[in-house]
């Protein structure tokens, strides 16, 4: 039925995961040649089992068969969990202590694409070079032969459970609007909300692959404007969206102003900063300072880091950290928490916060240092060019003397703000964010930047 494809497109093997587009760049081809190699790969680890899900793209059910059929003819039994949020893909791994698995999803990226975050150990999702190696491993063409069994497993009751365990919330009852965008959460949201004392409003809440009413990115503003909307006309006290397959959160106040992710942060450490030993927190590199600074003056330590939920999640694990996070909207609690990015877990987390208090979002974050920022800007780059674009940048900063940081892309320091430019690890993208301390700065470090971008994106 499936077969083996010896032409499998290199670009797909990016920084964090498999992603392309359907079915040009990945088919269902693909998908068994990943799940031979998979499979192959795990069983000479000494691996018998993988726990394998999927989310609810239209084309990730045809994609999860062929993996599956490439999985268990390598001779690896699988767990299967069909329709499911990556959140709960990671839990089912924990619960079922199986750390071998693959999760069917292209996350935030528009529908047409698709792709998979896999893990072959106990070490966590595959990153970097780890990626690279296994599609050298792939296109050897070595793999073992075997059969495979296929047995079912539910996870929402675990998944429930855990949710229901994990809360204190206060005598304030909440008014809030969430937005699954259609994505894989509108399987599980409503009901995980409704178990708490929340006056709940669902948009967005029927589960579709196409994503008929908007992108499912929820850290893009333009993204939220129907959040914004519902959030307005029933006078809610926060609206709360997800991705599309569940493992980030994007946030709107009560008067529809975006939340970015490294805000609300700057929220949780406030709240858990003395309830915790290790004062430690980590943020990736497109983070404002007002994080940083606000870990500081709190008498906390800050942990810059590279962007990634692979490398971030990995490193707040390894670091024993309470709580980390990025910019795109992946955060990991580990006081409470098994240490796995979920985004209907962070907006619970921030509504128990607010069940607590009569504050509103915005004065959570009252006495915070404010600096003038833009979003994070994409430009297109083709894959053989966007990492020789960072690389001119870079040669550009050191002939000009600035001060910069390698940890991630570039990220160059001035005593007024900062200027990021990295290539995306998910798309043909250059990325680039800047940040300053006054709207004039602002512009002329956008102007000096992008145009160096433009001059070397050619």
């Amino acid at each position: 039925m499936y077969k083996y494809k010896q032409d499998i497109n290199k670009n797909i093997f990016r920084g964090y995961d498999i992603r392309g587009i359907y079915p040009t760049e990945i088919d269902s081809d693909t998908a068994y040649t990943i799940g031979r190699g998979f499979g192959s790969y795990i069983r000479s680890i000494g691996k018998t089992t993988a726990v394998v899900g999927h989310d609810n793209r239209l084309s990730s059910d045809e994609l999860y068969k062929a993996l599956i059929a490439g999985i268990t003819e390598s001779g690896i039994d699988i767990i299967s969990l069909g329709l499911c949020t990556t959140p709960m893909y990671y839990y089912a791994c924990i619960k079922l202590g199986v750390y071998s698995g693959v999760m069917v999803t292209a996350s935030h990226n528009p529908k047409d694409d698709n792709g998979f975050k896999f893990a072959f150990d106990e070490s966590g999702n595959c990153k970097g070079q780890e990626i690279q190696d296994f599609l050298a491993y792939i296109l050897k063409g070595e793999f073992s032969n075997g059969e495979g069994k296929v047995s079912e497993y539910n996870i929402e009751p675990d998944y429930v459970e855990l949710f229901g365990h994990n809360f204190n919330f206060g005598e304030r009852r909440v008014k809030a609007v969430i937005d699954p965008g259609n994505g894989t959460t509108a399987i599980i949201a409503k009901k995980l909300y409704e178990m708490f004392p929340i006056d709940l409003i669902c948009i967005n809440n029927d589960s579709d692959g196409r994503f008929p009413n908007h992108h499912p990115d929820p850290c893009v503003e333009k993204n939220l404007d129907q959040l914004k909307a519902a959030v307005l006309e029933n006078k809610a006290d926060i609206g709360l969206a997800f991705d599309g397959d569940g493992d980030r959160m994007g946030m709107v106040t009560a008067n529809g102003t975006f939340i970015p992710t490294d805000y609300y942060m700057i929220m949780i450490v406030r709240d858990i900063i003395n309830k915790v030993e290790n004062k430690k927190f980590l943020y990736d590199v497109k983070c404002s300072k007002s994080l940083s600074d606000e870990i500081e003056k709190l008498g906390g330590e800050g942990i810059c880091y590279r962007t990634g939920n692979s490398y971030t999640k990995a490193k707040v694990r390894d670091d024993n950290l309470p709580f980390g996070g990025e910019l795109s909207g992946h955060v990991y609690f580990r006081d409470r928490w098994p240490g796995f990015d979920s985004g209907l877990y962070a907006g619970l987390r921030m509504l128990e916060i607010l069940s607590h208090t009569d504050k509103s979002v915005e004065e959570l974050l009252d006495g915070i240092n404010r600096y003038h920022s833009t979003e994070e800007l994409k430009f297109t780059s083709p894959d053989d060019i966007k990492f020789g674009v960072i690389d001119k940048i870079g040669e550009y900063a050191k002939s000009k003397g600035y001060n910069f940081l390698t940890i991630d892309g570039v990220k160059v320091l001035f005593d007024d703000g900062w200027a990021l430019v990295r290539a995306s690890n998910t798309g043909p993208n250059v990325t680039a964010r800047f940040e300053a301390s006054t709207k004039e700065r602002l512009e002329e470090l956008q102007k000096e930047f992008i145009s160096k971008i433009e001059e070397y994106n050619k």
